[in-house]
C-alpha cells in the first residue's frame, strides 16, 4: 500500500474512532443521568400513573400532590435541619484538622514526620472493628449526642494524603523567604499555604460533605432519638421499612394509599439528593485542578 492511500485512509479511521467514542460517551450519559430522571418524573407525575407503572420516561400529568404531602411533614423538617447542622459543621471541623495535620506531614523538616506518616498510613487498612468502636463511643458518652456525627469521622487519611501532596508543591524558597520576614509556621500555613491549595480544599469540602450528607450508619448505631436523626436515616426507613409516617392520613383517605406511598419515597429521594446535589457545581471548576494538584512528581 503506498503512502499516499495509507494518508487517504488516516482520516477516515480517525472519524471512526471519534465517533466511537461519542456513541460511548452518549451511551454512558444516558445510562447515568437516566435513574435521576425517571426518580424526577415519578416524584411530579399523577399517583394513579405511578401506580400503572405508566412512567418510564418523561411525568405525566405533572403534580406536585407528592412534595406537598412530604413537605407538611414535620419530621422532614426536623431531619433536613439535621443534616445540614452535622454537615456543615462537620465538614468546617474536618477541613480545619485536615490543614492542621496535612502540612507540617508536608515539611521535610518535621522530626516525626516519618513516623507519623507510617501511622497515618497505617490506619488506612486497619481499625479496631465494630464491636470496640461501639463501647469506646457509648463509654465516652457519645451515644444520642449530636457530636457522634462529627467527632468520630473528624480527619480522614485518604483526605490527609491529598492534601499532603498539594502542601508538598509549595517551594522552600518561598517558605524561606517568609520565614526570613518574620513569619512562624501559623503564619506561613494561613498566608500562604491555605490560599495556594484552594482547589485542593475545594475537592475535599466536596468529599467530606458528600460523606456526612449520606452517612446513614453512625446515626441508625448511636442515635435513638427520633428528633437527632438525619435526613438518610429518614429516607431509609421511608424505603426500606415501608414507613408511611410522611402522609397525613387526613388528607390521603381520598387517595390511593398504595400509589401515594410509592411516590413519597420518590420525592423523598428527591429532597435528600437534590440540596448536596447542588452543592457540586459551584465547586466543579477547582475539581480537576484539586484532585490532580501534586499528583505528578517531576
Amino acid at each position: 500500500m503506498t503512502e499516499t492511500r495509507k494518508k487517504a485512509l488516516r482520516p477516515d479511521i480517525n472519524t471512526l474512532f471519534f465517533a466511537l467514542v461519542y456513541i460511548v460517551l452518549t451511551v454512558a450519559v444516558a445510562i447515568t443521568l437516566y435513574p435521576f430522571l425517571y426518580t424526577l418524573s415519578v416524584s411530579i407525575s399523577d399517583s394513579d400513573a405511578v401506580n400503572a407503572h405508566a412512567v418510564w420516561l418523561l411525568p405525566i400529568r405533572p403534580t406536585l400532590e407528592g412534595y406537598r404531602i412530604v413537605l407538611q411533614n414535620d419530621a422532614m423538617y426536623t431531619a433536613f435541619g439535621n443534616s445540614v447542622f452535622y454537615t456543615a459543621v462537620g465538614t468546617v471541623l474536618n477541613l480545619i484538622c485536615t490543614c492542621l495535620a496535612a502540612y507540617p506531614l508536608s515539611r521535610k523538616g518535621f522530626v516525626f514526620r516519618k513516623p507519623l506518616n507510617f501511622l497515618l498510613a497505617l490506619t488506612m487498612y486497619f481499625s479496631g472493628g465494630l464491636i470496640p468502636t461501639y463501647i469506646l463511643l457509648t463509654r465516652l458518652g457519645f451515644y444520642n449526642s449530636r457530636w457522634v456525627m462529627i467527632i468520630p469521622s473528624l480527619l480522614s487519611a485518604y483526605n490527609v494524603m491529598v492534601l499532603r501532596s498539594a502542601f508538598s508543591e509549595l517551594s522552600n524558597e518561598l517558605i524561606e523567604s517568609a520565614q526570613i520576614d518574620g513569619a512562624n509556621d501559623w503564619t506561613i500555613l494561613l498566608r500562604l499555604g491555605v490560599p495556594l491549595v484552594k482547589p485542593t480544599l475545594a475537592v475535599l469540602t466536596l468529599y467530606y460533605a458528600v460523606d456526612h450528607w449520606n452517612d446513614f450508619f453512625t446515626a441508625m448505631i448511636y442515635l435513638g432519638k427520633v428528633e437527632l436523626q438525619p435526613l438518610t436515616l429518614l429516607l431509609r426507613r421511608v424505603l426500606l421499612e415501608a414507613s408511611t409516617e410522611m402522609l397525613n392520613f387526613a388528607d390521603a383517605r381520598l387517595l390511593n394509599l398504595a400509589a401515594t406511598t410509592i411516590q413519597v419515597r420518590y420525592v423523598t429521594i428527591v429532597v435528600a439528593t437534590l440540596p448536596i446535589l447542588m452543592l457540586y457545581p459551584f465547586l466543579q471548576k477547582h475539581f480537576v485542578k484539586g484532585i490532580m494538584l501534586g499528583a505528578v512528581k517531576g
